[in-house]
């Protein structure tokens, strides 16, 4: 998702030779999808806060189907809503013209409710219970680490390519770190997922002014760990290997004049199945594998320039696919000042 402020190229004299600096277009960018590398000397610090809401209403029914209006057999009626506040502060340095250093802070707080009527038997008969919990869970969340190199000047009518690496660290708090009762059910929420991860990523900026389209294509791999943590009397968690993810995103800025923009993309998610070991008191072990996932989401964004070092982007992600957030809202305030 971009909010971009466009510089309208100037045309070189003819027989003058071009300068040495590197040539990019001045765009406002949510860097986890596209963007261009801060100046030289040049260090941007950014607060954000950031708003993430899922709903899940899901009725699934177990039985004989006799015809579309009668069902005989028990129905299990989930409804879960979960909300994620989470405010960061992130810093990005321009080492050179072309190397951009970033490190991001997070603090995460979140807060899940569930209601659900899950079915039962006992011998003969069967029956149902309830399920009413609220959760909740803050601290600090999973430092990153990133860096991007621009491996182009964009000429000859070629995008900007920019290499970026981004590593994601495990100092929040994970989901097999929480506090848990005897049953082994989670008694507060995880801040953190638990596992590192890396991601390589390339980005491609064509500016065609008074637009520049982007598109990002990336891998995370995330790295497998041994928990070694009993959850309850019965179940031992072993090994636990996440499934790694391709991750795509595209779309445009616009730029409106020379202190608003807006822009329009798309993002999509392909995350492959977590497998996960348990091992049994008696000493057996099984390994399951969770579903993957397809999360596809909407991205719009604005920007306004307040002053020449200072602007306010607001960036709203709408979830497209089942698995996807309903909405993301992220806002934004960098402030850049110069270090050298």
């Amino acid at each position: 998702m971009l909010t971009a402020q466009l510089v309208h190229a100037q045309q070189e004299p003819v027989g003058q030779a071009p300068p040495d600096a590197i040539n990019q277009p001045d765009v406002q960018a949510i860097t986890e999808y596209a963007g261009v590398l801060t100046p030289r000397g040049q260090l941007v610090i950014e607060p954000s806060l950031q708003y993430s809401h899922a709903g899940v209403n899901r009725l699934t029914f177990q039985g004989i189907e006799i015809l579309s209006t009668l069902l005989i057999g028990v129905f299990t009626a989930e409804e879960a809503n979960r909300d994620t506040w989470t405010a960061a502060v992130t810093g990005r340095l321009g080492v050179t013209d072309r190397l951009e250093l970033e490190a991001k802070v997070p603090y995460v707080y979140r807060s899940d409710t569930l209601f659900a009527t899950v079915p039962t038997v006992e011998g003969s008969e069967a029956g149902q219970f309830d399920i009413d919990r609220d959760l909740s869970g803050n601290g600090l969340g999973d430092i990153e680490l990133a860096a991007r190199y621009q491996l182009n000047r964009g000429q000859n009518n070629w995008p900007y390519l920019i290499a970026n690496l981004r590593y994601k660290t495990t100092t929040g708090e994970g989901p097999f770190d929480i506090r848990r009762d005897s049953d082994g059910i989670e008694r507060e929420l995880a801040t953190g997922s638990g596992f590192h991860s890396l991601e390589p990523s390339i980005t491609a900026l064509y500016p065609s002014d008074p637009a520049v389209f982007f598109a990002n294509l990336g891998y995370m791999y995330t790295k497998k760990e041994s928990i070694n943590k009993r959850i309850n009397d019965d179940i031992t968690i072993g090994d636990v290997d996440p499934g790694d993810a391709i991750r795509v995103s595209f779309g445009m800025g616009y730029a409106i004049n020379e202190r608003a923009s807006f822009s329009l993309g798309y993002k999509h998610d392909f995350i492959d199945k977590t497998k996960t070991e348990f091992l049994g008191a008696n000493g057996n072990s099984s390994t399951q594998s969770s579903r993957s996932l397809n999360i596809g989401s909407l991205l719009l964004g604005w920007s306004y320039q307040l002053k020449p070092d200072v602007s306010v982007n607001l960036g709203l992600e709408l979830g497209v696919t089942d698995d996807a957030p309903d909405t993301v809202i992220t806002l934004r305030v960098p402030f850049r000042m110069g270090m050298y």
